[in-house]
């Protein structure tokens, strides 16, 4: 049996999304796991644009056929996780609820656009006008 391709869609003009995605460390066991960037449009923008899954909402984890969105994603990515370094355990200990993952992801999804407009960062707005 294959193992279902993991991919990671971020923001990769904001830097704790990217420090988080850089620290982040996916069990072998789970797949092949590929991080990419929004901003430079790779063509799994395409699916998610037709999915209608707004970027500045959230980050978009793809695993085999099936797509993940803001808070769902990083719940699902803390169950991947290896658990090894401080990042990974405390990504583990903090979002493997659900619950949880669904009350904070508002919060830092706040804390990236506060971020963003401080940096003087656009947002990713790869819906345009359909979000």
């Amino acid at each position: 049996m294959t193992k279902p391709a993991i991919t990671l869609v971020y923001d990769g003009d904001c830097p704790v999304c990217r420090n988080y995605t850089q620290h982040l460390s996916i069990k072998q066991a789970a797949g092949t796991f590929e991080l990419l960037n929004a901003r430079d449009n790779p063509p799994i923008m395409q699916e998610i644009n037709a999915l209608n899954l707004d970027m500045d909402e959230g980050f978009v984890l793809k695993i085999g056929d099936r797509f993940y969105h803001g808070a769902d994603a990083i719940h699902t990515l803390a169950l991947l996780s290896t658990g090894t370094g401080v990042f990974n355990k405390m990504n583990f200990l903090i979002f493997r609820s659900k619950t949880l993952s669904r009350f904070l992801y508002p919060i830092l999804k706040t804390g990236r656009a506060m971020l963003l407009a401080l940096l003087g960062n656009s947002k990713v707005n790869n819906l345009g006008n359909r979000g």
